[in-house]
């Protein structure tokens, strides 16, 4: 049995997973930095813990404390339901079992909630969804993307993932997307296609591996970024 949801559920990832998942460095961590599709993770109340400053992307941000409070618990059982038909799809080394899974998640989440009214009166959390987002181009260094594009591949089409990360480019100088499998743990079919798609557009794309698996198989990442004119332009000699 594969890992199934029919739609896109709130479930957030701590900030040392994502420093691990996408292999941020110290430097990197005092970039400006944009997380599209955040929803509940702490990523954002880590950096802000760490004197830095970012913006999480996320229409759950239109939304109260209290009703993503309500979302988040409807989604418990959910989630716990499907790791425990699916155990055998994930490494058990983070993870004893799927309960502890739930409850490190919950502990994120509340983390996640303690930080976000707060938050959104500085300015850190913003409502807003791909592949549209309200900011000028080139304003943020980085833009990360966790548990969306990729993941949900039968919920989200190739056009919109194309959508999607030309918009990240836009707002940012590189985009690094995190798992590229899906739900089910087979590689999502939209990788080639966007790897092709954006070298045809003539940006640097790499698939590296990185120090976080949880999923099996699921320990690549993608790195879209702009090329130096000079480096283009080599290229394009070469």
């Amino acid at each position: 049995m594969a890992f199934t949801l029919k739609k896109i559920v709130p479930w957030g990832r701590s900030f040392e997973e994502y420093v691990r998942m996408f292999h941020l460095t110290a430097g990197e961590l005092r970039k400006d930095i944009i997380s599209c599709g955040d929803g509940p993770a702490s990523f954002n109340a880590g950096m802000r813990k760490r004197g830095s400053r970012m913006v999480s992307c996320d229409p759950i941000y239109a939304f109260s404390a209290q009703q993503i409070r309500t979302r988040i618990k409807e989604t418990y059982g959910l989630i716990t339901e499907q790791l425990r038909k699916n155990s055998q799809d994930y490494l058990w080394t983070m993870f004893k079992d799927p309960e502890e899974v739930v409850s490190v998640r919950m502990q994120v989440m509340r983390d996640f909630l303690e930080d976000y009214t707060r938050g959104k009166k500085e300015g850190r959390y913003i409502s807003g969804s791909l592949p549209n987002l309200a900011f000028e181009d080139n304003r943020f260094d980085l833009a990360v993307c966790s548990h969306l594009l990729f993941l949900y591949t039968e919920q989200l089409s190739l056009d919109f993932h194309i959508k999607a990360i030309v918009e990240m480019l836009r707002v940012a100088k590189e985009t690094r997307i995190f798992p590229l499998l899906q739900l089910d743990g087979k590689k999502s079919p939209y990788v080639k296609d966007i790897v092709r798609e954006f070298r045809k557009k003539k940006y640097n794309v790499v698939v590296s591996k990185v120090k976080y698996e949880f999923q099996r198989g699921g320990d690549d990442m993608l790195s879209i970024k702009k090329l130096s004119s000079s480096l283009a332009g080599k290229r394009k000699s070469g």
